[in-house]
């Protein structure tokens, strides 16, 4: 089984950043994508940045364009979200999965973390 853990989340004020951290554990795994979703009250989960194994692809949802920042660390097998500029509507809980495919399709991602809070205030 693979372990996936978020750490960074919190309450910052709007126009401040925050850098999530997903960092896996468990069995041998490699996965080909690494994404952050989110998911707002009474809202479905989104992704927000995908990143592929080499990290030489990225995806990001349109509203984040700009703002956010998806990285990784083989080493480390952590996976990072850099976000700058928070909007209130950037509150939501944020999950880190990981893919054994080259996707962005939430329902094709093997393994979530439990997923982290991001509050952002006025």
């Amino acid at each position: 089984q693979v372990q996936l853990v978020e750490s960074g989340g919190g309450l910052v004020q709007a126009g401040g950043s925050l850098r999530l951290s997903c960092a896996a554990s468990g069995r041998t795994f490699t996965p080909v994508t690494m994404g952050w979703f989110r998911q707002a009250p009474g809202k479905e989960r989104v992704i927000v940045a995908g990143i592929s194994w080499s990290g030489s692809s990225t995806y990001y949802e349109d509203s984040v364009k700009g703002r956010f920042t998806i990285s990784r660390d083989n080493v480390k097998n952590t996976v990072y979200l850099q976000m700058n500029s928070l909007k209130l509507e950037d509150t939501a809980v944020y999950f880190c999965a990981a893919s054994k495919e080259y996707t962005i399709a939430a329902a094709l991602f093997d393994y979530w973390g439990q997923g982290t809070q991001v509050t952002v205030s006025s």
